[in-house]
């Protein structure tokens, strides 16, 4: 693939200037010799609910790229609000065997899934819980797990009948997720059992291994503990599988807006 270090796009608040940061040029010819895309998004700290409005002729070419990749079975390094994450298409089995051999992960560990929007949660997972407990969480730094539906890939964690699914608060995640028109596998963007990433310099290992990498600068959140985990398989309970950078938040929600039980899991 041709590398395209220098293409840089402005993701701008909807008050902000629309003028382009200047582009990215390090990495020229590394990028080259991997054969890997680089797309620098511009400014670095980009996710949250304060960015309304894409610089829309140069962000449509990064995402366009990315998903073109993503359709073609690849996988992609992405930002999200929490960490960097490695994705591609959950419904593309090879791409699925892909991502655990780039990351040298268990085969027994599950990806969860990410959309774009909380209407498609309804299509890959079974939800047992109030639309508005969804709203409430989503989207965010947040992964909550369902019994899956039989719209998702059989060979998507088939050792399993529940899946995670997420809605990350990041304007280019939701986009690229609304322009694929499908569920993206999501992890964390290092070698299993490495520390998270955020900064696509510290997996720059994975890089060749990966069609596109979406820089999107340092990650605001520096705590590295990656989305909070809650089971809601259970009809009125819930189940803390990891505690994440959202628990209190979290848990709160669950407990005192809509009365949820804490699953100890010994019944």
């Amino acid at each position: 693939m041709k590398c395209v270090c220098n293409l840089a796009v402005e993701l701008i608040k909807s008050r902000g200037a629309h003028s382009l940061a200047p582009a990215c040029r390090h990495g020229a010819e590394m990028c080259k010799e991997l054969k890997t895309k680089v797309l620098r998004l511009t400014p670095p700290n980009s996710n949250g609910p304060s960015v309304q409005q894409e610089r829309h002729a140069d962000a449509a070419e990064i995402l366009s790229c990315t998903v073109k990749a993503l359709k073609e079975g690849h996988v992609v390094a992405v930002p999200t609000d929490t960490i960097y994450g490695l994705a591609c298409l959950a419904q593309n089995s090879d791409a699925i065997r892909k991502t655990y051999s780039i990351k040298g992960r268990n085969g027994h560990k599950p990806l969860a899934i990410c959309v774009g929007e909380i209407q498609e949660i309804y299509k890959y997972c079974k939800v047992m819980v109030k639309k508005e407990l969804l709203d409430d969480l989503l989207p965010g730094p947040v992964t909550l797990v369902f019994e899956r539906s039989e719209e998702l890939n059989s060979d998507f964690n088939p050792f399993t009948s529940l899946v995670g699914v997420r809605i990350p608060d990041h304007v280019f995640m939701r986009r690229l997720c609304q322009m694929c028109e499908e569920p993206l596998a999501l992890t964390s963007a290092n070698i299993s059992s490495h520390t998270s990433t955020l900064a696509v310099n510290e997996f720059q290992e994975l890089w060749p291994k990966l069609a596109v990498v979406v820089d999107g600068g340092p990650i605001g959140d520096q705590s590295r503990l990656g989305s909070t985990v809650v089971d809601l398989s259970v009809l009125g309970k819930y189940r803390i599988i990891r505690p994440g950078c959202a628990f209190s938040s979290t848990v709160d929600v669950l407990q005192h807006k809509y009365a949820l039980s804490e699953d100890s899991g010994q019944e």
